[in-house]
């Protein structure tokens, strides 16, 4: 037994000695210290509940229900539950196999044949002679067992078991995008309805100015052309307002596909759009994007596993060790099939198996192994590169959108004034009409920037929280 072990272990290491050698690659994790020179604020709001980071209800029950309802969701959980079944059947693959048979059968060989003559030819007592067709009936257990000396099946195991985790950080990094985007599309929904809001009161402005220049007509204080401008004008408003209410739909079907429902409409609470705020966005430190983003642990999970493929191919060069074993009943006559030791058969072969000649599969394998952990390599730290600039520029966008909200405001407050002043100089005929259209429409327009540089705010303050990998938990 001794030199048996002895002789396994030479054949090892002369197998060992011809695997061949591979490039290497270490992973660069480094992230820069923070995203703001100077800056060493570690809370980050990533950490905060997507329940708590979106306070408003309306929001939350659509997101609740899309967590359920979620088509794309469904479909990845499902993939993740195949994964996990592969984990199982990897498992099973170390263990001993062992199947339960039972058979049965006659045979009748020709006289004139090797088998029939020796039977012919043999001295048998009256009595004795084999019975033709001999029967032949057996029931046992067989179980065979590849001993795994150099943990390949363990290794491969243990690969897919990564792997599994890395499917669920894929449905993680899925929720994360799926609350984004319904928080998204919601801020919009929000905006939309803002400016039809603002649509219809100016629409019952300009139909107010039209009936006072028509009456300034009648007294030939303006012209015909005066009024038709400002019909015109009427009329224009009226096309906006069915232009959004066309988009408000299609923003509302957005959200019911993620949230996995037929169209119907939203509820939202418009009052609240005016109270929105992008503040209170806490983005702590690059480092912590390694732990909070699972598109990163995700990546890092593939490497781990790709690193643990290359161990399994590269025990493919090493010997096989297997076990096949039987035991059971066998006989020709069922009244002789529970007659024991006479009936009882049994059989244990142990075998030794190493690859020799023509190893360029087992080669190639192994390459594409380490091949395929090096893409996992530069996909982990790209994705880490990805998820640094996201949240940087975002906060840009944060820091920029502010700063333009804050001129539109002043914009919108000065044309506001521009158009009750317009309206009364009109009054007064000391303005001419297309002063008033001019100002009436740069306020309108004014007060549509103003709503859309709101909903760009939330959605950056949406998009942070994504970058900075909030949502998922």
């Amino acid at each position: 037994m001794g030199n048996k072990i002895f002789g396994i272990v030479v054949l090892a290491v002369f197998v060992s000695g011809c695997v061949p050698e591979l490039t290497k690659r270490e992973v660069n994790t480094t992230t820069p210290e923070s995203y703001i020179k100077a800056s060493s604020d570690t809370l980050n709001s990533a950490r905060t509940s997507w329940r708590t980071y979106f306070d408003d209800p309306l929001l939350a029950g659509l997101i609740d229900e899309a967590l359920v309802n979620n088509q794309e969701l469904n479909i990845v959980l499902q993939e993740v539950e195949m994964t996990r079944n592969e984990v199982k059947a990897r498992k099973g693959e170390y263990l001993p196999f062992v199947d339960i048979g039972a058979g049965g059968g006659v045979d009748k060989v020709g006289r004139y044949t090797r088998n029939g003559a020796l039977e012919a030819t043999t001295e048998i007592k009256p009595g004795k002679e084999f019975p033709e067709p001999l029967g032949d009936m057996y029931l046992g257990a067989y179980a065979s067992w590849e001993i795994d000396v150099w943990k390949k099946l363990r290794n491969a195991k243990a690969a897919t078991y990564k792997r599994y985790l890395a499917s669920m950080e894929g449905r993680n990094f899925l929720v994360t995008n799926l609350i984004a985007e319904i928080a998204s599309n919601y801020y919009e929904l929000l905006a939309l309805n803002k400016q039809l809001d603002i649509v219809k009161q100016n629409i019952q402005i300009q139909s107010d100015a039209l009936t006072v220049v028509k009456l300034q007509k009648e007294s030939a204080r303006v012209t015909e052309l005066a009024v038709k401008r400002f019909e015109a004008q009427v009329a224009k408003t009226k096309s906006l307002q069915f232009e959004i209410q066309q988009n408000i739909i299609e923003v509302e079907n957005e959200i019911n596909f993620l949230v996995g429902r037929y169209p119907q409409r939203i509820t939202i609470n418009v009052d609240n759009f005016d109270e929105l705020s992008p503040d209170g966005i806490r983005y702590g430190l690059p480092a912590q994007l390694l732990d909070n983003r699972p598109d990163i642990r995700q990546a890092e999970l593939e490497l781990q596993a790709s690193k643990l493929d290359i161990k399994s191919a590269k025990a493919k060069f090493y010997p096989s060790v297997g076990l096949q074993a039987g035991i059971g009943f066998q006989a020709f006559n069922p009244s002789y099939f529970v007659k024991t030791p006479e009936s009882l058969m049994y059989a244990l072969v142990g075998d030794l198996a190493s690859p020799l000649i023509n190893r360029n599969a087992i080669k190639a394998e192994y390459q594409n192994a380490n091949a395929r952990q090096i893409q996992a390599i530069i996909r982990y730290e790209q994705t880490i590169l990805n998820a640094y600039i996201e949240v940087v520029n975002q906060l840009s966008n944060v820091e920029n959108l502010q700063n333009s909200y804050d001129l539109i405001v002043s914009q919108v407050q000065a044309l506001e004034e521009s158009v009750i002043i317009s309206n009364n100089l009109f009054r007064s005929a000391r303005a001419d009409y297309m002063e008033v259209l001019l100002t009436q429409r740069e306020a309108l327009e004014s007060r549509f920037d103003l709503i859309e540089t709101k909903m760009q705010q939330m959605q950056a303050r949406v998009n942070i929280y994504r970058a900075l990998g909030g949502g998922w938990n």
